[in-house]
């Protein structure tokens, strides 16, 4: 079993930046590729961006390619969200999500542990 509690979550005007973080909870953190979903109000789930293992392999939405950076730290059982250039359409709760896999997994329906969520909003 994996618990995943968010932060870093809150208001920020379009333009600025958030860093959102995950703590993960277990031993086997390292084995457990990590992705970031969003939803907005009305919208399905999308995945944001995800992190093989090792941090070796990566996937970002073209919506937020060139502006968020998805990086892990094994050994704080932590995986962050750099986010950058906010805009008003980047308004969402965010979510952190694992598996236990050793690929790169993007789709949601094989995340296994999900967190409770974190909200971002971009005023403009």
């Amino acid at each position: 079993q994996v618990q995943l509690v968010e932060s870093g979550g809150g208001l920020v005007q379009a333009g600025g930046s958030v860093r959102l973080s995950c703590a993960a909870s277990g031993r086997t953190f390292s084995t457990y590729t990590m992705g970031w979903f969003r939803q907005a109000p009305g919208k399905e789930r999308e995945a944001v961006a995800a992190i093989s293992w090792s941090g070796g392999s990566t996937y970002y939405a073209d919506s937020v390619k060139g502006r968020f950076t998805i990086s892990r730290d094994n050994a704080k059982n932590t995986v962050y969200l750099q986010m950058n250039s906010l805009k008003p359409e980047d308004t969402a709760v965010y979510y952190c999500a694992a598996r236990s896999s050793l690929s790169l997994v993007v789709a949601a329906r094989k995340y296994d542990y999900w967190g409770q969520g974190t909200q971002v909003t971009v005023s403009s």
